[in-house]
């Protein structure tokens, strides 16, 4: 593909600074692009070096304005980039129908354009989409509903009844709708409570590797439109999951627990049971909430606590120990004090 800079600069609603009419063939990083490609530079290291990329031309923010290099000045670089990479590498996926070795039960109905590799097992009473592909291993329970252009990649397992939107991509190795973990106590022991709802799932989500999304115990897990979870993210049942909010790698989050829309949960951050986490609400890396979250808060630590004050608080932490033996000297002194 060969475009000039000026129809990239429309695509990214960004503004030329130079010769928009040079035209790139693709799009590199920043130290390893050639004179055909554009390049980008968000951060500081890269924007004191942008004179030194080979690259025809730069994506940078638009604070940047002055540089040998032809810019294309943008309010948000990383969005500018991820359109130019998509434009330049289109995903491909063949069609190959269903095949051979496929598994397809009764009733099954699917719209156009389909692929189930070999080694794709598919229930009773199953509807897909149109476009829609499942990998090798994929395990599609019976009475599952699935929207269009959706991906399945390897091993995943898509249990009874669950519910898939369109434009849905789910990575290799999870699970949605493995049982909710309920059980009730009788003396020492455990009887199981069943697990009869369902996992919904809805447009415009991404779930990552080996994720394990639980169904309800009555009604439904829901996961609202636009939600992104990394690798290694456990939804317990009954949780609702708000519009584009983000899990990030190994969050867990107990059941019944309600996230609002544009939530971010940073890396092995932990939420209990019963708990409301408001629109925009942000939750620091390995922070444990026991609590409910009003909108728009940002919180960090163990239990959480509003980020600024965490800060501080991790600051003491390591001070402690000299802190302690300080007043235990002073308490010896008070005393002596008081026998004289």
């Amino acid at each position: 593909m060969e475009l000039p800079i000026h129809k990239i600069a429309e695509l990214v609603k960004g503004e030329v600074v130079g010769d928009g009419d040079v035209v790139v063939r693709g799009v590199a990083p920043f130290d390893e692009a050639g004179p055909a490609d554009i390049t980008f530079a968000t951060s500081a290291s890269y924007k004191k070096r942008i004179d030194e990329t080979r690259a025809a031309a730069v994506i940078v923010s638009s604070d940047i304005s002055e540089s040998k290099k032809i810019l294309v000045r943008v309010g948000n670089p990383y969005l500018a980039l991820a359109k130019v990479s998509t434009l330049f590498h289109p995903v491909c996926r063949p069609v190959v129908g269903i095949s051979q070795d496929a598994y397809v039960g009764k009733n099954f109905k699917c719209g156009a354009d389909i692929s189930a590799y070999p080694g794709v097992f598919i229930g009773d009473d199953v509807t897909l989409g149109d476009r829609v592909t499942l990998h090798p291993g994929v395990f599609i329970g019976n009475r599952v509903v699935v929207g269009d252009d959706v991906v399945v990649y390897p091993n995943v397992c898509i249990l009874e009844r669950c519910q898939i939107g369109s434009r849905v991509t789910i990575h290799a190795g999870s699970v949605i709708g493995t049982d909710g973990f309920g059980f009730a106590s009788d003396g020492d022991r455990y009887h199981k409570i069943p697990q009869t709802g369902v996992v919904r799932i809805d447009d415009d989500v991404e779930i990552g590797a080996c994720n394990t999304i639980d169904r309800a115990t009555f009604g439904s897990t829901w996961i609202k439109r636009g939600v992104k979870t990394d690798n290694l993210v456990h939804i317990a049942h009954n949780v609702v999951v708000g519009e584009d909010t983000v899990l990030v790698a190994q969050v867990g989050i107990s059941g019944s627990v309600t996230i609002g829309d544009h939530a971010i949960l940073a890396g092995q951050a932990g939420v209990a049971q019963h708990v409301a986490i408001g629109n925009r609400v942000t939750i620091g890396p390995q922070s444990g909430v026991a609590k409910s979250i009003p909108d728009g808060q940002v919180v960090s630590g163990t239990p959480e606590m509003p980020h600024r004050l965490w800060l501080k608080v991790s600051n003491i932490i390591p001070k402690l120990p000299e802190m302690k033996k300080r007043i235990r000297e002073l308490e010896k002194r008070i005393e002596r004090l008081e026998r004289s």
